[in-house]
């Protein structure tokens, strides 16, 4: 009997260990999932592929197929051994209605059905169907074609043969997310796509079909690297300029822990270390992203040192140095993955530290002594990192002598709220000081303070940090948030806990969000990454009809208002140019009232995908933004120029 065949065995009833029901996850959803915003609505659909993608992992699965259909019902269906239909031993069902109906019921809790997997351990397949207003679960095994369906977390058919499958085998899910659940059941396929994309890199050799049939949004593509992650980096440098030819790749494994690292560095200013755990991104880090940046330092310095790039008398680079401009990809797979932080994203099982950190020793040096003439250009390119620094330590303590950056010192533009508690106090960047002035007369003073910004503040995407503390903008952003900067920032001393970006509703006040935005994401990560930036929602039409006024902030709303209530009688609607022409009271109305203002909250869904976007938008390479522009043009319902 081959090893496939033993394994088909062992996957079966006996694996399926319960922990507990499933009640709780329609009474409190966000607690399973998150959010019933679109976050919550996006993990439905990772949950399901996550079963797929453990099939992959585990050898028996080599393509997965996403299909949204035309209701944003989703079908997910496999290659893998198909889900065990046997009786369960202690609950006399098959196991797959164990697997759909009973909490905690997978094969992910040391039965042996998996050595590494992902998603929510064991929670997914029964959380989603007690989210979806409908589920049906089809499975190719044994010959048979079987099929079950569900419904809000209860079982509606008893599981039966519906067919014959040769040798074939697989599992197919379709579920539709319940709209008594959920704010909204539209998926967006960029989201998926930027998902599944990056899944497919993480395991290389799988394919990974999304379509999306739906009337108007009719599209497919398939996702499948041979390369794995080395494919990842020349995808997230194609927009970059790269400073060496080599991807500088290497994998290692011992006992249950595997760890596979690419990089490349590339001309930015900026380092994007992407950190993988089980296929999960660890966007709060953890032990294998310590592990890799203590021995890029080490590694970097012991070379250096060796070839005489840094002289005895010397100072050691810094990890800062030789992280600049660096794209990384660290993925670990270990059996029992230990997870933390305030997202449960952060690894912290103490053994994968010292596993990454002596492999990239290893091989990280090796590289470097075999290809002396691209490790002579990553040195200078962090020898230059260094100089920089020095030179922004210094403009640094001479703002910090001239009080620019302490507290006690706070911008003269800034009028500044009279509430002292953080978590209850609000700073509005305001675009023109005649926006500010107006903004400044219809605030609230206990709650919100107001920083006018002058014009268009410097692109942090094309400077370094010596040069961004030059900026008389920023330094004031930096001063009056009191949370410092990049290596001294510190969350706990943030002086306001909404950051809302106000700008005009133009394509000169989209470009002053873009680069307020680029600022916060390259140096204030933790400001976006903890919820605490928005942006604010100004009117576009002021209309008024009798006594009435009415305020729409699209072509779309203005348009249904008026067919709502008719278009004679109203004096000739008003159309905003800016936030200048609204007075306080009306920006107040409109714009700054808790009660009436609509405010978006920035996040960031995918750091690959956000990283592009703010070096295509911000970078220097000005066809991969002409192409970005008219692809996303069509989105665009109005355009002013």
């Amino acid at each position: 009997m081959t090893a496939a065949n033993v394994e088909q065995q062992l996957y079966n009833a006996e694996q399926i260990q319960v922990l507990e029901g499933l009640e709780p996850v329609r009474k409190r959803p966000g607690m399973y999932i998150g959010t019933t915003g679109p976050r919550g609505l996006h993990h439905l659909v990772y949950e399901v592929v996550d079963n797929s993608i453990d099939e992959a992992i585990a050898g028996f699965c080599k393509k997965i197929y996403i299909k949204i259909q035309k209701d944003n019902s989703v079908v997910i269906s496999d290659d893998g051994r198909g889900m065990p239909v046997v009786i369960h031993p202690k609950l006399q069902v098959p196991a797959v209605e164990v697997i759909h109906t009973v909490l905690h019921a997978g094969g992910k809790f040391g039965g042996g059905g998996y050595k590494v997997s992902g998603g929510l351990h064991g929670v997914g397949a029964s959380v989603v169907n007690a989210l979806s207003e409908i589920m049906e679960v089809e499975i190719k095994r044994d010959g048979k074609i079987y099929r079950q369906t569900y419904s809000r977390g209860k079982t509606v058919t008893p599981l039966e043969v519906v067919g014959e499958c040769g040798k074939e085998t697989g599992s197919k899910t379709m579920f539709k997310p319940d709209p008594e659940i959920f704010d909204e059941i539209e998926l967006n396929y960029e989201t998926l796509e930027n998902r599944f994309r990056e899944m497919a890199f993480l395991n290389k050799g799988i394919k990974i079909t999304l379509e999306d049939e739906r009337e108007g949004k009719e599209r497919k593509e398939t996702f499948h690297y041979e390369g794995g992650i080395r494919e990842f980096i020349k995808h997230l440098n194609r927009n970059k300029e790269i400073i060496h030819q080599d991807i500088i790749y290497f994998e290692n494994k011992k006992k249950d822990m595997e760890v596979e690292i690419a990089l490349q560095y590339t001309d930015r200013y900026n380092e994007l270390i992407l950190t993988y755990a089980n296929n999960i991104n660890t966007t709060e880090g953890g032990t294998h992203l310590v592990g890799f940046k203590s021995a890029l330092t080490r590694v970097f310095n012991d070379y250096a040192r060796k070839h005489k790039y840094i002289k005895d008398n010397e100072d050691n680079l810094m990890g800062e140095d030789v992280r600049e401009g660096i794209t990384a990809i660290v993925s670990v797979k270990l059996i029992q993955p230990q997870f933390e932080g305030q997202t449960k994203t952060k690894l912290g099982n103490s053994e994968i530290r010292g596993f990454v950190e002596t492999t990239t020793n290893e091989f990280l040096m090796a590289f470097l002594e075999e290809n002396p003439q691209q490790a002579r250009i990553i040195i200078d390119k962090c020898l230059r990192a260094a100089r920089a620094r020095e030179a922004a330590r210094k403009a640094r303590d001479l703002t910090r002598r001239k009080g620019v950056l302490d507290n006690i010192a706070l911008p003269g533009k800034l009028a500044d709220c009279q509430e002292k508690d953080p978590a209850l106090c609000e700073i509005f960047l305001v675009e023109g000081d005649s926006a500010g002035g107006t903004a400044k007369m219809g605030r609230d003073r206990r709650r919100q303070a107001i920083l006018p910004l002058r014009g268009k503040i410097l692109n942090v995407e094309k400077a370094r940090l010596d040069r961004i503390l030059n900026s008389e903008e920023i330094r004031n952003m930096i001063t009056a948030f009191g949370c410092g900067i990049g290596d001294d920032f510190d969350l706990e001393k943030l002086r306001y806990h909404k950051i809302i970006i106000m700008t005009d509703a133009d394509v000169d006040g989209a470009h002053i969000r873009t680069l307020l935005l680029t600022f916060f994401y390259r140096y204030m990560k933790p400001l976006i990454e903890g919820g605490f930036v928005y942006i604010a929602q100004p009117p576009l039409y002021r209309t008024v009809k009798g006594k009435e006024v009415y305020y729409t902030y699209s072509e779309r709303e203005q348009e249904k208002l008026l067919d709502e209530i008719g278009r004679q009688g109203i004096k000739p609607p008003q159309r905003y140019k800016g936030l200048g022409e609204m007075n306080a009271e009306q920006l107040w109305e409109t714009t700054m009232d808790y009660n009436k203002r609509s405010l978006i909250q920035v996040s960031v869904e995918a750091m690959a995908a956000a990283d592009e976007i703010f070096t295509v938008l911000m970078g220097d390479k000005v066809p991969p933004r002409r192409k970005f522009i008219e692809d996303h043009a069509k989105y665009v319902r109005n355009l002013d120029i």
